[in-house]
């Protein structure tokens, strides 16, 4: 038990919204206590943006709390309207079976999943597969004013489109109802998350106090609290690559990609992302921040690409970054694409992802920012040949910090 965890919580910066401080501060430095929160089952991994709740889920696990992981598989099938202008692209039923195991595995990076206090992982389509919808509007509609639903934040951007459909406005008496669930079953008292789901976590802790209240029993039962969401020192959401999303699992986003992001962050969110995505205690950032910046950069990029890889695939990634600026290369561990044919150069820079399109492929060629073997590709035209693979592989580059090997399967 963790005493002061509640006070760590706060001083590293991830405690942004509380339902009640000083019962959420009570639970959390007491006795073990059953918490759980929501993770977003539609990718067969987790970005880092999914990290932050993790990462404080380990401090809740390692204190003694047990946390449940919920992936939406019946939430998911409408999508939380939140922040968004157009409603979610709807998803195939099967996809949280077929998603599963990426997103456990990169669940497993952060918590123990097996041993001792282990997380449990749900999926809330179970207890939604045999719950009328006449029955669940009975029970849990009936809660629920529409006049107070619409003022929340969540739909602000769908309305103001226009195009906000009932379909999404159910988003918010499902995730609500998974507290119940959670609590009846589990003993669940604590609902976290990011502090973009606010409305959807309150009205959880609301839906459980009234059931209480009408039930005879503490109200104060339910209780919740959110985490800063990752944002840059400009307010915006971290996680998006030139080649994408910045996926915690390697085959979709390389160790190397994966630091070189947290090496090229900007100078005023250093510190501050030291605190959220390690674990180092506050002192020792504290003397690292006292260094060049360049340093305390190579070091948060080395330990979350750590906790995210682990130090062998860390240290690799470290090495290559080295090679890379120093004029040698670390070919082994260098991020690598296998093409099956000699492609145009445009389509190359759009299959790895140095380009979202074969229009922005021609400005980076036009504007000399694109090289193969060292050598810069001049016209936009140019299609790969034998030549370029004579040592095995080809060395594509795109400005100084960008490069990857290029493999042609014989």
């Amino acid at each position: 038990m963790n005493t002061k965890l509640y006070e760590t919580l706060v001083e590293r910066g991830y405690i942004y919204q509380t339902t009640n401080e000083q019962e959420v501060k009570k639970l959390l430095n007491g006795e073990p206590t059953c918490l759980y929160v929501g993770i977003d089952p539609t990718a067969d991994s987790l970005h880092i943006g999914h990290c932050l709740p993790l990462i404080l889920a380990k401090y809740l696990q390692d204190a003694g709390h047990k946390v449940i992981i919920v992936l939406g598989g019946a939430t998911a099938m409408i999508g939380d309207p939140s922040g968004k202008n157009d409603m979610r692209k709807m998803v195939q039923k099967d996809f949280v079976q077929n998603n599963r195991p990426g997103i456990e595995k990169a669940i497993s990076k952060f918590i123990k999943l097996d041993g001792d206090n282990p997380a449990i992982i749900v999926n809330n389509a179970d207890w939604y597969e045999n719950y009328s919808y006449v029955d669940f509007m009975r029970d849990i509609g009936v809660h629920f004013n529409v006049n107070k639903m619409l003022s929340c934040d969540a739909y602000t951007s769908r309305l103001v489109n226009g195009g906000l459909t009932f379909f999404e406005v159910g988003y918010m008496l499902m995730q609500a109802y998974d507290f119940i669930y959670l609590n009846r079953k589990y003993g669940c008292r604590i609902e976290f998350g990011g502090s973009d789901q606010w409305a959807n976590i309150v009205a959880g802790a609301d839906l459980g106090r009234k059931l209480s209240l009408m039930e005879g029993k503490d109200p104060e039962t339910f209780q919740a609290f959110t985490n800063v969401l990752l944002l840059n020192a400009d307010g915006k959401k971290m996680g998006k690559t030139e080649k994408g999303a910045l996926w915690v699992n390697k085959e979709k986003c390389s160790p190397y990609d994966f630091y070189q992001y947290f090496y090229n962050s900007d100078d005023r969110d250093v510190e501050r992302f030291f605190k959220i995505l390690t674990y180092l205690p506050l002192d020792e950032i504290s003397e690292i921040m006292k260094q060049d910046i360049r340093d305390a950069k190579r070091r948060l990029a080395f330990e979350i690409t750590k906790l995210v890889h682990g130090q062998e695939e860390a240290l690799k990634a470290q090495e290559t970054a080295k090679a890379l600026f120093s004029g040698g290369m670390d070919l082994d561990n260098a991020p690598t694409i296998i093409i099956k044919d000699f492609l145009n150069i445009s389509e190359l820079l759009v299959n790895c992802k140095f380009a979202s399109s074969k229009g922005e492929a021609r400005r980076l060629i036009e504007q000399g920012g694109i090289s193969i073997n060292d050598e810069k590709v001049e016209n936009f035209n140019t299609t790969l040949t034998a030549k370029n693979f004579e040592k095995g592989y080809a060395i594509l580059k795109k400005g100084k910090k960008n490069f990857i090997k290029v493999i042609l399967e014989k």
